[in-house]
C-alpha cells in the first residue's frame, strides 16, 4: 500500500462523518481524510482533483434513489474505488452493491479492526464484504433485468433519473445541470427508451425497485 492515501467520506450525517474520519485517522495515520455531505460537494471536490484513492459512500442520502448514487459515481469516475458504508446489513443489498461496481461494503456496526481490514483490502486492489455474505449468490431474473436496464444509462442520464425521482421538473433539472430544457427532454427520452418504459413516472418506479431494501419491487 502506498505511503499516503486520500480518502473522501460522503455522508449527510456530520456526527457519523466525524466518527468515521477519526476512526480512519487512527487506522491509517498517513491518510488524508476529507468529508462531503452529499454527491454535489463530492463532485466539486473531484472536479478540483481526481487524485483520490477511495470514496466511502453512504447508501441512503437526500437526492439518492437506491443505488443510483453508486451507479452514477461508478460511471462518472470509474478509476476511483467506492465502498458503501451503510446501516443496512442485508446480504441481498451487499451483493447488489458489489454487482453495481462497489469495491466493498462496510456495515456501520463494524468495529474498528473490521473497518481497518476492509479499507486496507480495498486499497490493495481487492473487494471486501462481510465474510458471512456469499457474493456468488445469483439475483432473481426480474432483479437481474432491472440491473441490466439501469446499467445502460450514461452518468448524465442517471443524474437526470435521480432528479426525476426527487420530483423535479424539466426546467428545474435544466437549471441544476446548467443545460437547456431541450437537452433534458432528450435525456428523458433516452432514459425511457433504455429502461423500456413509456412515462417519467414508470422510470421513477423502475429506479425505485432496486433500492436499499434489497428487494426488487419493495
Amino acid at each position: 500500500m502506498q505511503s499516503s492515501v486520500r480518502i473522501i467520506i460522503v455522508d449527510d450525517h456530520p456526527l457519523f462523518r466525524e466518527a468515521l474520519r477519526r476512526a480512519l485517522e487512527t487506522i491509517l495515520p498517513q491518510a488524508e481524510v476529507a468529508e462531503c455531505a452529499g454527491l454535489d460537494p463530492l463532485q466539486e471536490a473531484l472536479g478540483r482533483s481526481r487524485e483520490v484513492d477511495l470514496v466511502l459512500l453512504d447508501l441512503t442520502m437526500p437526492g439518492v434513489q437506491g443505488f443510483s448514487g453508486l451507479i452514477y459515481l461508478r460511471a462518472q469516475y470509474p478509476e476511483i474505488p467506492i465502498v458503501i458504508v451503510s446501516a443496512t446489513e442485508e446480504p441481498e443489498v451487499i451483493r447488489r452493491a458489489i454487482h453495481f461496481g462497489a469495491s466493498g461494503f462496510i456495515p456501520k456496526s463494524l468495529d474498528l479492526d473490521g473497518i481497518g481490514n476492509a479499507v486496507r483490502t480495498v486499497l490493495s486492489g481487492d473487494i471486501w464484504a462481510p465474510p458471512d455474505v456469499d457474493l456468488d449468490h445469483a439475483d432473481d431474473r426480474e432483479t437481474s433485468d432491472l440491473v441490466r436496464r439501469l446499467g445502460r444509462l450514461t452518468p448524465q442520464q442517471m443524474r437526470v433519473l435521480m432528479m426525476l425521482s426527487e420530483g423535479l421538473l424539466n426546467k428545474q433539472i435544466a437549471y441544476e445541470l446548467g443545460v437547456s430544457e431541450a437537452t433534458v427532454k432528450a435525456h428523458v427520452s433516452a432514459i425511457l427508451q433504455k429502461l423500456g418504459v413509456d412515462s417519467r413516472t414508470q422510470a421513477v418506479i423502475v429506479a425505485g425497485r432496486i433500492g436499499a431494501t434489497g428487494r426488487a419491487g419493495g
